[in-house]
């Protein structure tokens, strides 16, 4: 009887955070949709408007997955399996195109140098490399992780997901990734102080764009720092509740914040006069 309502308990709990993400994604869609029609269907497009497509619907894809996923949906274990891996190497896909879109704005910053362009992708392949191994090491052996059906019922079942080695492997392959968001945090703000300092020295405002982009470079840090963090905690077998809050995070905010600092800066370039590096304003 207790661990008919243990179960009860855990699968209303992902329930109800399955119903948050996907009213929160839905609520943001519907939020941007005009902004996103104003400013990438009614305009030239470029590399970057592809770029925000691929996050933008993407991430919608992989957000909603990761909601019907684990309760809310009943999904047959022959298939949750899957699906399970579906989600997780969708994911590692999600944050190298967030990845890929600093990359291009770094790109457009140092005035479209090729060798800028050509280090960050040539440091970018063995970032790409530790992603597939980790998906394929962590979360695509039955010996680390595994689904498994619950049943509760006769008529209530669920796949849920077991851990079944620590937090360690999480946290070491998670190191790299770090340091290569950390040094395109560095050449952000290295662009800056230049840039800053040729404005001050000819007595003007500093670019508009310029800032906007690295303040979003900031802010794009903070979010895969905390998402790799927890991705780790999710390897340490929380509490139900916990769990649930994390995933909650990890299933709405990188999917929300990314395409909306994209289409932020298009937004910003409407409502003011570009007179300067008509570049920044295709990134």
């Amino acid at each position: 009887m207790l661990d008919v309502e243990e179960d009860l308990y855990v699968l209303n709990w992902n329930d109800y955070m399955s119903t948050v993400i996907i009213t929160v994604i839905s609520y943001e869609y519907l939020l941007q949709l005009e902004k996103e029609i104003t400013f990438v269907w009614g305009r030239p497009w470029s590399v970057m408007t592809f770029l925000y497509l691929a996050v933008r619907y993407f991430g919608i894809l992989v957000a909603m997955i990761c909601a019907c996923w684990g309760g809310l949906v009943y999904i047959p274990k022959a298939v949750s399996y899957g699906i399970f891996l579906f989600m997780e190497w969708g994911i590692s896909v999600y944050y190298g195109l967030t990845k890929v879109v600093l990359i291009w704005r770094l790109y457009a910053l140092y005035n479209r140098s090729k060798t800028i362009l050509y280090v960050l992708l040539g440091l970018f392949v063995p970032v790409v490399a530790l992603y597939v191994a980790v998906d394929i090491f962590l979360w695509s052996r039955p010996s680390a992780i595994s689904t498994q059906e619950i049943v509760v019922t006769s008529k209530i079942k669920y796949c849920t997901a077991f851990f079944h080695i620590g937090p360690m492997p999480a946290i070491f392959t998670s190191i790299p990734v770090i340091c290569y968001d950390i040094f395109l945090l560095v050449l952000a703000i290295v662009v800056l102080g230049r840039h800053m300092k040729e404005r001050k020295e000819l007595r003007l405002r500093p670019n508009t764009y310029v800032v906007m982009i690295v303040r979003y470079h900031a802010l794009y840090f903070v979010l895969n720092l905390a998402t790799q963090i927890f991705m780790v905690i999710l390897w340490a077998n929380l509490p139900s509740i916990a769990m649930n809050f994390v995933l909650l995070f990890n299933d709405t905010v990188p999917f929300i914040i990314a395409p909306r600092l994209i289409i932020s800066i298009w937004e910003t370039h409407a409502n003011d006069e570009c007179i300067h590096e008509m570049d920044l304003c295709e990134v």
